[in-house]
């Protein structure tokens, strides 16, 4: 099984490859999934000639459960297109998988029989609350399943900070949340903030609580604030940037090598 052997030891520019609403969902056009299952192949062709580390594969859709469930239609077309990027790719590639909003044991399932090698998770412990209602944590039974499908192998980067994640609740900071994410079994952490100076502070207070964790950017990055937010981090999700036209445009692979080329310079 591939494994994501390089978190924490290379600096990982992660791409995203973002779905349109699949089988089983609301909002899922009849007969759409063989263009989605075709725009995301090219779209991880694009990264990986680009040099890009890997990608990571998101559902977009309009409407959400905010349970940790995904209907199985839903989870057998996100295994196609996973599966379909894997062979597209590389072994050195690394395919992530994102069953939005939180659907984290149905990600772990793609990943472990799909030939993924992680997991992008709304929320690993606490709450959070959203428009689809309150996302609550439940680390005990994912971490259960994922011992049970053995998938321990398969590395979760747990949002901690981000669009996708605010501690509902007694307050906490960054830090407390990335340490208890780390405590209950995540493998990284990744957050996020649209003013550069606090998303390097929120990086900093996560190293110094728990030094031996990756701390993934989780958005707002681009070409001109690279080379600063990922002298501070170990990798990134990147996405508009590297799309002509914005989200949801085609990946470009010059923009992609450009990025890839800031952050390789840090590393010599």
């Amino acid at each position: 099984m591939p494994e994501f052997t390089m978190l924490g030891t290379r600096k990982s520019v992660l791409g995203m490859v973002h779905l349109r609403p699949l089988p089983g969902t609301p909002f899922y056009e009849e007969g759409s999934l063989e263009k989605i299952l075709e725009t995301a192949v090219s779209s991880a062709r694009a990264l990986h000639e680009g040099g890009a580390d890997g990608c990571l594969i998101q559902t977009v859709d309009r409407v959400y459960s905010v349970e940790d469930e995904s209907d199985p239609a839903r989870t057998a077309a996100m295994s196609l297109i996973v599966r379909a990027v894997v062979q597209a790719t590389g072994p050195e590639f690394q395919v992530g998988v994102q069953l939005m909003r939180n659907a984290l044991k149905a990600s772990l399932a793609v990943a472990k029989v799909a030939g993924g090698t992680y997991i992008r998770a709304g929320a690993v412990v606490g709450a959070t609350l959203t428009t689809h209602g309150m996302v609550q944590a439940d680390p005990l039974g994912v971490m259960e399943y994922r011992g049970k499908i053995g998938a321990m192998g398969i590395k979760v980067i747990a949002e901690v900070d981000s669009m996708h994640f605010r501690w509902f609740g007694e307050e906490k900071t960054t830090a407390e949340v990335a340490r208890a994410a780390r405590y209950v079994g995540a493998d990284a952490v990744s957050l996020c903030h649209p003013d550069e100076n606090t998303a390097l502070e929120m990086i900093a207070s996560v190293r110094r609580a728990v030094p031996d964790v990756p701390v993934f950017m989780a958005g707002h990055t681009n070409h001109d604030n690279a080379a600063r937010l990922m002298a501070a981090a170990d990798g990134a999700f990147v996405g508009t940037c590297l799309e002509r036209g914005g989200w949801g445009g085609q990946i470009d692979v010059d923009r992609v090598k450009r990025y890839v080329d800031i952050v390789r310079a840090l590393e010599r």
